[in-house]
């Protein structure tokens, strides 16, 4: 199969490039915080405009984590020696999605202490949200043919522009459907269903999303500045996820107690 060749700038404003990367976060955003005040209002979890408020704090959280994450796990000595890159090449890509929940998770954290708030509550609703963003983050990515997987004959392989004449794993569009698609209504399964304390459903999304990016990180060609930490299959994304999965299994272990103590 042949890739579509979607051209990854959008659209031209006044001679500046709009990226689909970009249009990504920004649609992202949007609809997240959207879905963010449907569920408070539903559930009745935090008053007021809480989520109009702390939509600033998540988007610079996002945006300043996930790039000095990518800066620090993936390309660190590229862009010391050439640091102009690290705010000028954001357009092009070059967001680390473990870095970007360290920086949502920090600012959200300040902001709860700030309002007097619970920051699991927050994160709690966030975590129900965040699978729309990692959706469109990797059909952003499929667009921007990058992030493709290893050579196959698997019937989806796809022909990538820069990735050599065979075939390869769409990686992008797996990691659309399971960290995005599944992921969601997972997440929102357990926080309508089984959130029994704050922190719950946000180890839930810890786990699975983990868990899901170490399975995709088998079929993923690891990046050639960096290939394999440990041949022939660990990577710096494997590595990366299961500090996740440990922190989302305390979160569990913590609200199981909490719920045989009450």
């Amino acid at each position: 199969m042949k890739f579509p060749n979607i051209n990854p700038t959008a659209f031209d404003l006044f001679g500046f490039e709009i990226k689909w990367y970009g249009i990504s976060y920004a649609v992202s955003l949007m609809l997240a915080l959207i879905f963010c005040k449907v569920l408070s209002r539903k559930y009745k979890i935090l008053k007021g405009k809480t989520f109009d408020d702390i939509l600033l704090w998540a988007t610079l959280g996002i945006i300043i984590g996930g790039r000095i994450g990518y800066v620090l796990f993936y390309n660190f000595y590229y862009y010391i020696d050439n640091p102009k890159y690290i705010l000028i090449g954001i357009r092009d890509g070059g967001m680390s999605f473990h870095g970007g929940i360290i920086g949502v998770t920090l600012a959200c954290f300040f902001f709860s202490r700030l309002r007097k708030i619970s920051f699991f509550s927050v994160m709690d609703i966030i975590a129900c949200a965040a699978p729309i963003g990692l959706f469109l983050g990797r059909i952003a990515n499929f667009i921007n043919s990058e992030l493709w997987g290893k050579e196959t004959n698997f019937f989806l392989g796809i022909i990538f522009p820069n990735g050599g004449e065979n075939p390869r794993h769409p990686t992008q569009l797996y990691e659309a459907f399971l960290e995005g698609i599944v992921l969601f209504f997972l997440v929102n399964f357990f926080y309508k269903y089984k959130c029994v304390f704050p922190g719950y459903t946000s180890g839930i999304f810890l786990i699975f999303y983990g868990i899901f990016r170490i399975f995709i990180e088998f079929f993923r060609e690891p990046d050639r500045h960096l290939g394999y930490i440990v041949e022939p299959f660990i990577t710096t994304g494997i590595i990366l996820s299961l500090p996740m999965i440990i922190l989302g299994s305390i979160l569990l272990y913590l609200n199981d107690r909490n719920r045989k103590n009450n």
